[in-house]
């Protein structure tokens, strides 16, 4: 297994990843976001109003960084592209990965996930197929 293989295992757990964008300035700004990877693409959502979505309308250049937990071999994969902004398919995207990310049993997570459920046309898919990965570790 090469050095680049191991690193993409890591994809294989539910893990969270850093957004990266730009601010009007220039200067960069991560955030935290579940996202899913299909080997091919990268989707997140997010509400329709963010701040991210703002800076993604006006730059759509964007990196996702995963990294090891603290206690596992030193390793992150590192996605870079552009964000391709959707209207459709964000609360399927928020269901599927509420049930990776969340404890659906517990009423605090349910009540969430249902909230959104009520509201589909509060958020939007945001869809990534990298020009660029890059890993190390």
């Amino acid at each position: 297994m090469t050095a680049e293989t191991a690193n993409m295992t890591l994809l294989d757990d539910t893990r969270i990843g850093i957004f990266i964008t730009t601010k009007r300035d220039g200067m960069p700004i991560g955030i935290p976001v579940w996202f899913d990877w299909d080997g091919k693409t990268i989707r997140c959502f997010a509400e329709k109003g963010s701040k991210k979505i703002k800076r993604l309308a006006r730059d759509p250049r964007a990196s996702l960084l995963i990294t090891n937990n603290a206690g596992e071999p030193e390793a992150w994969v590192a996605f870079d592209g552009e964000v391709t902004i959707k209207d459709e398919g964000a609360i399927e995207l928020a269901e599927k990965l509420a049930g990776q990310y969340y404890d659906l049993t517990e009423e605090v997570y349910a009540k969430r996930l249902a909230s959104w459920k009520a509201s589909p046309e509060s958020f939007v898919l945001l869809e990534m197929t990298p020009s660029n990965i890059r890993t190390g570790g």
